[in-house]
């Protein structure tokens, strides 16, 4: 996690910012922007302090401000954070553009790192990897952008499971065996053949897609 203090200056001509990380970010003090994703799209927005947006990345965000000195603190947010928060689902997790994000539980995580900062960062790593899996939760919960991935779930299928699906094979193997009668085979020996398989058959492993 990368916390950092922004300064905008104030100017007439807006300029584009592109955030690589999904970011939050918490005005310092009462002031106005204007923010929007095109430059036609800009819209003014006036935050108190403590107030927040979450930036997704590789998103382009047009910025422009009347004020002297605009500052707002930025929390970015660590691809693995995101991941552990979401159970290891592979790729990349999105979160959503929120221009006014009020969320309480956020919002004291967020004043928690202002307040780690301001004095220093006395409590040092853990302190803040802990207060960014809270918030990669908190924001992941709320505000992902919800793909479908695949996971590859390893290790067969449960043991009680797997032995009803070797019944339904037998059955089935037994079935066609006594159609074709004829070709001269015992079922007893069939059995014996087919338990012999089962038993040298490896686990089942399955893809699954999940929403």
């Amino acid at each position: 996690m990368r916390v950092e203090v922004n300064v905008l200056e104030s100017g007439t001509e807006p300029r584009v910012s592109v955030q690589h990380q999904p970011a939050l970010m918490m005005a310092l003090r009462t002031g106005s922007i204007e923010v929007g994703s095109r430059c036609s799209e800009m819209m003014r927005f006036t935050f108190g302090a403590g107030e927040m947006c979450l930036v997704p990345r590789h998103v382009e965000t047009w910025l422009r401000t009347d004020d002297l000195h605009y500052l707002y603190l930025s929390v970015d947010i660590s691809d693995a954070a995101l991941a552990a928060a979401c159970d290891g689902t592979r790729g990349d997790v999105e979160l959503r553009r929120v221009g006014k994000l009020v969320d309480a539980r956020i919002g004291a995580l967020a004043a928690a790192v202002n307040a780690e900062r301001v004095a220093g960062f006395p409590s040092g790593r853990l302190f803040l990897d802990s207060v960014e899996q809270a918030l990669a939760v908190a924001l992941v919960s709320g505000y992902a952008v919800r793909h479908r991935s695949v996971q590859t779930y390893r290790g067969g299928l449960g043991s009680a499971r797997l032995r009803r699906v070797r019944r339904r094979q037998d059955r089935r193997r037994v079935d066609a065996l006594r159609d074709g009668a004829s070709g001269g085979v015992e079922p007893s020996l069939f059995l014996a053949d087919v338990s012999q398989v089962n038993r040298r058959a490896p686990p089942l492993n399955f893809s699954c897609v999940r929403g």
